[in-house]
């Protein structure tokens, strides 16, 4: 007896419309870039000059937002830790006095430690900090009565805090005059510079392009 034939066709699948397909790979996109920037890399760029020489007005860097940890980008409650920012890195973070802005400095200190600033020479702990691309640009030396900038301290770093400076010293508004970075407002650690315009003479700073941030 013959067996019945096989019914091999397969049913009509409808196709998706071009408009759907294109909504929906800009929608996954954008999910993307925004798990990226919430999660892993955000880009800023620089409009002061308070991180001078290291950071130019008009450079824009990269940072790595998993440096210190995975955080809820509401709170900034630590899910999973991967390390603690350290002296001499650079980082962002929420500005104390104004979390919508954000601001970029060095860590000077870390918790425990003791910093002091006497006519502009930094001190951790008791020993003079190596500032490495620090610069003072203004000879003038103010008294701490009259204001931190150059002479303050000593101030002792609480925990799950830190003390931040920006490199041009002598222009910087920093923990000198508002004190600590809790750990739940850094954003990440500066890492790279990807783009640099100088406005003033119209022009991109080629050779600053791909440079690392120490």
């Amino acid at each position: 007896m013959e067996a019945p034939p096989l019914h091999t066709e397969s049913a009509e699948v409808p196709r998706k419309s071009v408009l759907r397909e294109y909504v929906e790979a800009i929608g996954i996109a954008l999910i993307l870039a925004l798990f990226i920037r919430t999660f892993v890399v955000q880009a800023f760029k620089i409009p002061s000059g308070s991180m001078i020489p290291t950071l130019l007005v008009g450079d824009h860097i990269l940072v790595n937002k998993f440096s210190y940890g995975i955080k809820n980008p509401l709170t900034g409650t630590l899910w999973l830790p991967a390390g603690e920012p350290q002296r001499g890195e650079v980082v962002v973070f929420k500005f104390p006095q104004n979390p919508d802005q954000d601001f970029i400095k060095r860590v000077v200190g870390i918790p425990g430690d003791t910093v002091q600033g006497i006519d502009k020479k930094v001190y951790v702990n008791g020993k003079e900090l190596a500032d490495g691309p620090a610069v003072h640009l203004d000879p003038q030396l103010i008294p701490g009565g009259i204001q931190p900038r150059d002479t303050f301290g000593p101030i002792t770093v609480p925990p799950h805090a830190l003390f931040v400076m920006g490199d041009n010293r002598d222009n910087s508004h920093d923990s000198r005059f508002w004190q600590f970075v809790d750990f739940r407002a850094v954003k990440g650690k500066a890492f790279m510079l990807y783009w640099s315009w100088d406005s003033d003479n119209f022009a991109v700073r080629w050779n600053r392009i791909g440079n690392l941030i120490h």
